[in-house]
């Protein structure tokens, strides 16, 4: 991805009226549910404190708790896969479906299969998959990318989807919810039928029990790994906990976060294929153990990401996320974790520009669950950007003289005052619409606010002297 492209993306996202509109509404609804959620937790902060516990648990003892995870499934009945690329899972996926003979594939909602694009590898195997969750459902029809963790077309509005399901699916026109999900589950039913296999991703693996976890609102995610004769997991090596203790208080801080529930509709617990003499479940489990750089994240300084739980309540209240959307992103994660797990992911080089796609306010932070550090992590992905690739020599100038200047106080007031008065020649009703210089991309959309007439030192002193009078 190139600097140009986002900056591309993220001024295609400003300039549409219809996706703020809906970022608007959902992040918000989103944001003010969790708040409610997290009421209703009886020692929130606690129960916070134990979920980071059993998520940096986790990743400082990941080579471990892999091989215990892999040692309980094979003992559990499950053929556990393991692939260092997105290539490899694929392939591994692909070749499952060749010796079951497998035809077409319904899917739960899975990041992971975003990531590795499972679907196209499936289809030039001559494998049709199918989205299940209503989201990734809607679009797959109008192919389209997720652009929320949790909440893949938070992007379009109801109008927007009916009109999808009317071109798509030949129905007739409606912007009903309840009647566009009716009309999704009718389309659905089929296809859990006529399934060979059922694709799932993973929101926990549990080590102590070879344990698949999954949590879901819809109830697909059960229908996709009972239904067909084959269900494959595809999961990333980071998405372990130790032990169901450490689950449970995942589970706990995972559904407030991400959807404002105390717990989803759907909690699924997958331990082994269909034993004889079971009426329900897939002759076979399979389970691909995705690295894809994630191992590379694990030994530097933003090792702390993998414990993501994906909840998605940073995007909701990041200040660029809210504004851009997650296409902007140019990836499969969006906001402040795909900032920092794109990178990671993909490499710093192509995406240097996400990391600067943050204002570091430290709401993401705040409001994470598992208390990331998320603001840490991208000044360490944006001095490893510099290191790498020098920043633009007139910057670099401009920054030593910043420096030079504000270590001279009397100085920097005096330049500062310089500054003020030039800024406020410049204004018009308390704004400035246009910048000289490097300033220009600011005003390039949107106004700068004047500076104020007093400097807060100014006040602070003028203060102490009425006190003191």
């Amino acid at each position: 991805m190139t600097p140009t492209a986002f900056v591309e993306r993220a001024e295609g996202a400003l300039a549409d009226a219809q996706l703020q509109l809906a970022l608007s509404r959902a992040t918000g609804t989103l944001g003010s549910r969790r708040a409610s959620a997290f009421e209703s937790l009886e020692n929130a902060d606690a129960v916070r404190d134990a979920a980071r516990a059993a998520r940096m648990n986790a990743i400082a003892n990941l080579s471990g708790l892999l091989e215990r995870f892999e040692s309980k499934l094979i003992a559990n009945g499950a053929q556990v896969h393991w692939a260092e690329t997105s290539e490899q899972a694929n392939h591994i996926v692909v070749d499952i479906a060749r010796h079951t003979r497998t035809e077409r594939a319904v899917k739960s909602k899975s990041m992971v299969s975003e990531e590795t694009h499972l679907n196209e590898a499936l289809e030039r195997a001559g494998v049709t998959p199918v989205e299940t969750d209503l989201g990734e459902y809607i679009v797959q029809l109008s192919h389209d990318r997720p652009s929320h963790i949790i909440a893949p077309i938070i992007h379009l509005t109801r109008q927007q989807i009916g009109r999808v399901m009317e071109q798509r699916l030949n129905v007739p026109y409606t912007d009903d919810i309840r009647t566009l999900a009716a009309t999704a589950r009718a389309k659905l039913r089929e296809e859990f039928l006529r399934a060979d296999m059922g694709i799932s991703g993973a929101n926990f693996g549990v080590a102590d029990t070879g344990t698949i976890c999954l949590v879901t609102n819809e109830g697909n995610g059960r229908m996709v790994t009972t239904m067909p004769r084959v269900h494959v997991v595809l999961m990333g090596i980071e998405k372990l906990v130790a032990s169901m203790a450490d689950l449970d208080v995942c589970l706990k801080v995972l559904a407030r976060s991400g959807t404002g529930q105390k717990i989803t509709v759907y909690t699924t617990m997958v331990r082994a294929p269909r034993r004889p003499g079971e009426t329900d479940g897939p002759d076979e489990l399979h389970v691909v153990l995705l690295d894809n750089g994630r191992s590379r994240i694990l030994s530097g300084d933003t090792a702390e990401i993998l414990g993501c739980i994906r909840c998605g309540a940073c995007l909701n209240v990041c200040p660029v996320y809210r504004n851009i959307g997650g296409h902007a992103y140019g990836d499969t994660y969006p906001g402040p974790v795909g900032a920092v797990v794109t990178p990671g992911l993909r490499g710093l080089t192509e995406w240097r520009e996400l990391p600067h796609a943050s204002s570091l306010c430290g709401a993401c932070r705040d409001v994470c669950p598992v208390r990331l550090d998320i603001p840490r992590m991208l000044l360490a992905l944006r001095a490893a950007a510099v290191a790498d690739d020098p920043q633009p020599k007139s910057l670099a100038l401009g920054m030593k003289a910043f420096g030079w200047i504000a270590s001279r106080p009397a100085l920097y007031r005096a330049m500062a005052r310089v500054g003020r008065l030039a800024l406020r020649s410049r204004a018009r009703n308390g704004w400035i619409g246009a910048l000289p210089g490097l300033a220009g991309g600011w005003t390039k959309s949107r106004d700068f606010p004047a500076p104020a007439a007093r400097t807060f030192q100014d006040e602070w002193r003028a203060r102490r002297k009425r006190r003191a009078s």
